[in-house]
């Protein structure tokens, strides 16, 4: 997940992949490789004596592999940008179905070399042929990477401003609002991550673990006499597998209860089990989706078991219990079939004495990710604070504040010549403009004040920090916390100031702010890191995301544009109940923008004294594990934005499908652990983004008025009413 993690903040790479692909190469390598860093295991490589080298050391140098002259180059970035963007419209369509969006760097590795290899052999240099090597790869990654950001902003900030009546009739009369606001939050992460880069990469030496998996996947795909037909195996495998995802996706809308969802629940209701109609009632549905069974072959065991934990006790245990006690209330679904209740609206007459069970839950699943977040952010608060002196030192030396002496061991190395790095002009430049470009664009179009935008600009700077440290130490990047704290932050300070719908306006911008600068940032520090293992040049990955990040802006809008215009329900709060796309992140959001706004708490009481609960439990959950729990051990503890966000989704489906990818995975590793390593990653990322763009061709035939909607059968839907 966006690479960076998603919207729940769950990445897509797992260490066990991690392992497994590393596994995977090193086998190759000893079977006759002329790799000189032949890989050893998790992550170690050995130089030319054979001398044991840890993760976060350089690769050697291929000594059978040409000179890069030209590692920035327009068929890098073109490919890069173009894979990206099929990124970026998958993220759109799954995280408005579950808030879970994923990285492209690995997406981009793979079908980057797929392409641009037999390219660089079969043109005239003229025509853009001429010998493609790691570097260059990695150009083409960081350009996918950047183009494939920015959908959380259409996940989860914007979809809540519509449903509270904040903006325009539609995205599409908006369109350039929602351009220029994107463009605000297109490159400040990147900036931010330039100075990061030292302390992160090279002085800390943080693992970036799906980045460390990339740099060895270029690596496998360029160097070793099998190099090149291991690439033909994966691309095929990766290729079969988005064809499969794409095919099953649209053509499933025409028959969804037969070839989609199944509706076991309600079979057997109709066999005469006439309580499983409750079963059906809680959503509980097996879904052939192959988007996040492959989430859950890359996520893990903790992860995806976590998200079905946390939806088997919402919507499984809490959810009847609190129907029964009459703490929340149903509605009828249908006369004909008594016992079939909707639990899910999320409009009521009166949410606070009468809530749905999904209102109820919203409370305690937001306040699981807050707390979590929170608690992960003390426990390593030794290693921020250190960030901040290293970071505030130049400052304090030039203002005279303090002296502070430097030893050798205080100065970082970087390996980097200096004419490969990003000068400090460029970055803090480009700040100041972006700073200055924010301010008059939110001023003019939405309203802000000049002060309540710069002090967003610094919350999006410490959040960046946040996510770096999450992301770069377990994978995870809480960008949906990072946002809804912000969200709390800003909330706090601005209460009682403005007219409540400015001030829910204000509250959504600055969170949206501060979640597109860590995503961006954390997306930008592990192609850094990647670029680091490969000796590759840090400038050309920051121009290369630079460029991608401009396609990000336009096609994250136009995705949007398309899904709202053939599915209303995303921004119609009214009709969430029944709607192809929950977007969780999107109650989330929405909530907190009302309860730092309203007058009135429109919390119901018992959902408050359970939200306080779990946040104390999940911050207990946390001590305990980094004081009592080994750090070999800490995979067993539960992953408290998982079970949050299981909290906030209204169905079961995805927590399900993503704890069948995993655990098949899991034995599969077991049983054969050089097949996971060489397919795994390969067959989950064709069917993610081929889910992804089969959900863009079904938009377009729902608009079309061609789609399954339209000319399919209910066969299997409960009710014979159709439920694609």
């Amino acid at each position: 997940m966006s690479n960076t993690g998603g919207a729940v903040g769950i990445s897509a790479g797992s260490t066990d992949l991690t392992d497994s692909t590393i596994e995977s190469i090193a086998k190759d390598s000893r079977s006759g490789s002329s790799d000189p860093g032949v890989v050893i295991e998790k992550g170690e490589v050995t130089d030319d004596l054979g001398l044991l080298l840890p993760h976060d050391e350089q690769f050697p140098e291929d000594p059978d592999g040409e000179i890069e002259t030209q590692q920035f180059t327009f068929r890098a970035v073109f490919v890069g940008c173009i894979l990206g963007a099929v990124i970026a419209a998958s993220n759109v369509y799954l995280g408005l179905k579950t808030g879970w969006t994923f990285g492209a760097s690995l997406f981009g590795s793979i079908f980057g070399y797929a392409i641009l290899k037999p390219l660089s052999k079969a043109l005239p240099t003229y025509l853009g042929g001429g010998y493609f090597g790691p570097k260059e790869n990695v150009c083409c990654q960081s350009a996918a990477t950047a183009a494939g950001s920015l959908g959380l902003l259409f996940t989860s900030g914007f979809p809540a401003a519509y449903q509270l009546g904040l903006l325009g009739s539609s995205p599409k009369a908006d369109v350039g609002k929602l351009i220029t606001f994107t463009a605000c939050c297109a490159y400040y992460g990147m900036f931010f991550a330039i100075p990061l880069r030292k302390f992160y990469i090279l002085k800390q030496k943080l693992v970036f673990p799906s980045a460390v998996a990339a740099a060895h996947t270029i690596r496998s795909l360029h160097v070793g006499k099998n190099a090149e037909a291991n690439a033909r195996k994966k691309t095929k495998v990766l290729i079969i597998a988005f064809c499969c995802a794409i095919t099953l996706r649209v053509v499933s809308e025409y028959a969804p209860g037969i070839l989609w969802d199944w509706h076991w629940a309600w079979t057997f209701y109709r066999l005469g089990w006439n309580w499983m109609i409750a079963v059906e009632s809680w959503n509980w549905v097996w879904e052939w989706t192959p988007a996040f069974i492959g989430a859950g072959m890359l996520t893990g065991l903790n992860a995806s078991w976590s998200f079905f934990g946390g939806s088997f006790l919402a919507w499984g245990v809490i959810g009847p219990c609190l129907v029964t006690t009459g703490a929340a209330i149903g509605e009828a679904m249908s006369s004909q079939y008594p016992g079939y209740m909707n639990y899910m609206s999320m409009v009521m007459e009166d949410p606070v004495n009468a809530p749905s069970p999904r209102y109820w839950l919203v409370w305690p699943g937001t306040m699981l990710l807050l707390c979590g977040s929170f608690a992960e952010l003390g426990a390593n608060y030794k290693s921020l604070w250190a960030t901040f002196l290293a970071m505030a030192s130049p400052l304090f030396q030039r203002l005279h504040v303090r002296e502070i002496k430097f030893s050798e061991d205080d100065l970082i190395y970087d390996p980097a010549p200096q004419s490969e790095q990003v000068p400090w002009w460029v970055w803090t430049g480009g700040i100041v403009i972006s700073t200055f470009f924010t301010c008059l664009i939110l001023g003019l179009q939405y309203g802000l004040n000049v002060g309540i935008t710069i002090m967003s600009i610094i919350f999006a700077f410490v959040f960046s920090i946040i996510g770096a440290e999450s992301t770069g130490r377990t994978n995870i990047t809480p960008v949906t916390s990072i946002g809804n704290a912000s969200q709390l932050v800003i909330g706090g300070i601005t209460r009682g100031k403005y007219p409540v719908k400015d001030a829910q306006m204000l509250n959504l911008a600055g969170g949206m702010l501060a979640l597109g600068a860590s995503e961006q940032s954390a997306d930008m520090l592990g192609d850094l890191k990647t670029t680091h293992l490969l000796r590759a040049a840090p400038i050309v990955q920051f121009y290369a995301q630079c460029i991608g990040a401009l396609v990000s802006i336009f096609m994250s809008v136009g995705m949007y544009i398309l899904f709202s215009a053939a599915y209303p329900c995303i921004n119609d709060l009214s009709t969430q109940a029944h709607c192809s796309f929950p977007a969780p992140d999107v109650g989330a959001w929405r909530a907190i923008a009302q309860a730092v706004t309203d007058p009135v708490l429109p919390i119901p009481k018992s959902s408050g004294y359970t939200s306080i609960a779990f946040g104390i439990l999940a911050i207990l959950i946390t001590v305990v594990k980094y004081r009592f729990v080994p750090e070999s051990k800490r995979n067993y503890v539960p992953n408290l934005n998982a079970v949050g966000i299981a909290f906030i989704l209204n169905t079961t489906t995805y927590p399900t499908a993503m704890a069948f990818g995993s655990t098949v995975v899991y034995f599969w590793q077991r049983k054969n652990p050089m097949a996971h390593g060489m397919y795994c990653y390969a067959i989950a990322a064709g069917f993610i983004a081929g889910e992804g763009l089969g959900g863009i061709v079904g938009a377009v035939l729902q608009v079309a008025k061609v789609a399954g909607s339209y000319h399919g059968t209910a066969v299997g839907c409960p009710g014979m009413l159709y439920c694609g």
